[in-house]
């Protein structure tokens, strides 16, 4: 009874929110978001690096390594001086949340990261993943989520930093933030850089198939192209949607401007009737597997699907577009903050970064990754964005008061449950949802009858 009581609880539920969601079903050595400080962090680095794990930063060149196995073969001749052994007989578990698909971790092809820091340090790693930021905000804020190290972005550190959710972190135990680029350091979402260590980087860009779009692609416009309609994937959450159309409309993606965030919603309304699905990490399945035909999309992630299939290509907007740096972090409330730094440390040793950039094709913040990028990966804009467009067309997301969030919020739940354009949409599911009901009473119907006699 409780599994049929669900079941139709569900199924209204899905009901509603269909009507709603118009039948719609997851971040080099180039410049990086400005630091606004005006502080000079040119020495910022190497001081924070002088500590009592002492460590000249070790330079690895590509002819002096085999490049053919360092993505598979650990090899600890690699390693800094640093020491982890001085946890390895504490029993200690380390939990772990990232991105999904976010490291090198049981990939037939690379040696597994979380692997070969237990079996170097005898410290355990629990490892899970987040899908949002406001996923990950939400377990950190309510208590449900017991980490030592979390992986969020930009403005979502600038945020924890604000409500204290994350510590500040002792560099003497990250001697490897030495080979952190100077570009990213200091910066908006972390000015004083006393909570963070970048991990990756990289923009927002547009996928598409080439086979399957009526005209060329060149930004942002093409996402309200009636050309195409249906086809249009769009990011499933409201900093990245209006992010997009902010753009698309010459306003700044960290306004908070209310007339400007009103046409920015009024753009996100009209394009709705186009758009096929809002959707975050379905993007790689749904353009890799055709059913869709542009999205916006991580260029990382862009670079990955291409890879897997030649029908696809990429744009990188000429309206502008988002840059995002996604760093470890150690919230407030970790119970092994020594394991925590000394696990962020390991994941900027240069064999261990190298191996997770190469896995997630992202930017880089890490000098000694770039230094064994060949020439072929600087050249290639989804891995190292130009310079100029770096420096003319974008812009990190940076933490918007609370109450141009709950505004932000606001409008999209209003654009969220904007009628679907097709008429027969609700009648459909009200259809299905009576039959499955009718279903299931001649089931109980039944099943009385089996236990009567």
């Amino acid at each position: 009874m409780k599994k049929r009581f669900v079941l139709f609880v569900t199924l209204m539920l899905s009901l509603v929110m269909l009507t709603g969601c118009n039948g719609n079903s997851n971040q080099s050595n180039s410049s990086a978001v400005s630091n606004t400080s005006g502080k000079d962090y040119s020495n910022n680095v190497s001081d924070k690096s002088v500590n009592d794990n002492s460590q000249t930063e070790k330079i690895i060149n590509r002819e002096d390594i085999d490049m053919d196995t360092i993505l598979s073969k650990f090899d600890k001749s690699l390693l800094s001086s640093y020491d982890y052994t001085r946890l390895k007989d504490k029993n200690i578990t380390l939990n772990v949340c990232n991105w999904g698909e976010y490291m090198a971790i049981n990939q037939d092809d690379y040696f597994d990261v979380n692997n070969e820091f237990e079996k170097l340090t005898g410290i355990n790693v629990n490892y899970k993943t987040f899908a949002t930021n406001e996923e990950l905000y939400s377990k950190l804020k309510s208590g449900g989520g017991d980490y030592d190290v979390v992986i969020p972005s930009d403005y979502m550190i600038s945020k924890m930093i604000k409500e204290g959710l994350i510590q500040k972190l002792d560099y003497s135990k990250i001697p490897n933030f030495s080979y952190i680029d100077k570009k990213f350091v200091g910066l908006e979402y972390d000015p004083e850089n006393e909570y963070s260590v970048p991990y990756t980087w990289g923009i927002v860009c547009i996928v598409y198939n080439k086979n399957m779009v009526k005209k060329e692609i060149t930004g942002w416009c093409d996402l309200w192209d009636e050309a195409n309609d249906n086809n249009i994937l769009m990011f499933n959450n409201p900093r990245d949607a209006f992010g997009i159309a902010l753009t698309y409309l010459g306003y700044s993606q960290n306004t908070e401007n209310k007339k400007e965030l009103e046409e920015a919603a009024s753009a996100l309304k009209q394009q709705k009737n186009l758009v096929q699905a809002y959707v975050m990490d379905e993007i790689f399945d749904k353009i890799g597997g055709e059913s869709s035909a542009i999205a916006p999309y991580y260029a990382g992630d862009v670079q990955t699907m291409i890879d897997e299939n030649p029908n696809l290509d990429f744009c990188i907007p000429k309206e502008g577009t988002n840059k995002f740096v996604d760093a470890a972090c150690i919230p407030t409330a970790a119970k092994n903050k020594e394991a925590a730094e000394m696990y962020i440390n390991f994941l900027n040793e240069v064999q261990v970064a190298y191996a997770n950039c190469d896995y997630l094709c992202y930017s880089t913040p890490h000098t000694g990754v770039y230094n064994l990028f060949d020439e072929e990966v600087k050249a290639n804009p989804l891995r190292c964005p130009p310079d100029d467009y770096l420096n003319e067309k974008t812009e990190v997301f940076i933490n918007l008061s609370d109450d141009t969030n709950a505004y932000t919020q606001e409008l999209w739940n209003q654009i969220k449950i904007e009628k679907s354009k097709s008429p027969w949409l609700v009648p459909s599911f009200l259809l299905i949802s009576l039959a499955l009901t009718i279903f299931l009473n001649i089931r109980r119907s039944r099943k009385k009858k089996q236990d009567i006699f």
